[in-house]
C-alpha cells in the first residue's frame, strides 16, 4: 500500500484535474485520501504544498527531457521531432497530471494554481525559444522571431496532446510526423 505522502499526492491530482483545483477543498483531499487534516498538513503544510510538490516532483523532472529533447545540432527538423516526441510521451504517461498542467495553465493568471505552475510554462517556453535561437545559425530566415515560434510550436503540440486525450487521435509515429510538418510549413518560407 502506497504512503500516505504518495497517497495524499496521486489523490489530489486526480481531485484537482477533475474539479479544478480551485474547486477543492483541503476536506475532499483528506477524505479521498482516507487520512485526516493533520497528515497532509504534516508533509505539505497547504493544499498549495500539494500543488507545489506534484509540479516539483513529477512535472519537474518532464523539463530535464524536454532541455535534451530540445538541443540544436544542425538538424531543424530533428530536433522538432525530438521535441514532439518527448512531450507525447510524457503526456501519455501523465495524463492526468498533463490535463491539469493545461488547465491551470488556461486559468486567471491570478489564480493560485497558474502561479504555481506558470514558472514551468515559462521554462518550456525558454528551452523551445532557445532550440529557434539556436537554428537562426542555419536559417537565418527565422531570427528574431524565437518567442513566437516557441508559442506557436507549443500551441501546435498541446492542441494533438489534447485531441489525443480526448480520444480523437493516437499520439504515434504518424501524428508526430504530422505535427512537425503541419508546423514547419511555415517557419521556412
Amino acid at each position: 500500500m502506497a504512503d500516505n505522502r504518495s497517497l495524499i499526492l496521486d489523490c489530489s491530482l486526480k481531485l484537482f484535474a477533475a474539479k479544478g483545483y480551485d474547486a477543492v477543498g483541503v476536506q475532499q483531499m483528506v477524505e479521498a485520501a482516507g487520512i485526516k487534516k493533520p497528515t497532509l498538513y504534516h508533509y505539505f503544510g497547504s493544499k498549495r504544498g500539494v500543488l507545489e510538490a506534484l509540479m516539483q516532483e513529477q512535472f519537474a523532472p518532464f523539463l530535464t527531457q524536454l532541455n535534451s529533447a530540445a538541443t540544436y545540432s544542425g538538424n531543424l527538423p530533428l530536433s522538432l521531432r525530438k521535441v514532439v516526441e518527448c512531450y507525447f510521451s510524457f503526456a501519455l504517461n501523465k495524463s492526468t497530471l498533463y490535463l491539469m498542467h493545461l488547465a491551470a495553465w488556461f486559468a486567471n493568471p491570478d489564480n493560485e494554481a497558474s502561479q504555481i505552475i506558470t514558472p514551468y510554462i515559462l521554462q518550456q517556453h525558454q528551452v523551445l525559444e532557445t532550440l529557434f535561437q539556436e537554428a537562426t545559425h542555419d536559417h537565418g530566415n527565422m531570427r528574431e522571431r524565437h518567442k513566437v515560434y516557441a508559442a506557436t510550436f507549443l500551441g501546435t503540440i498541446n492542441t494533438y496532446i489534447v485531441q489525443a486525450l480526448h480520444q480523437q487521435l493516437d499520439l504515434n509515429e504518424a501524428t508526430v510526423q504530422q505535427a512537425v510538418q503541419q508546423f514547419s510549413y511555415g517557419i521556412y518560407s
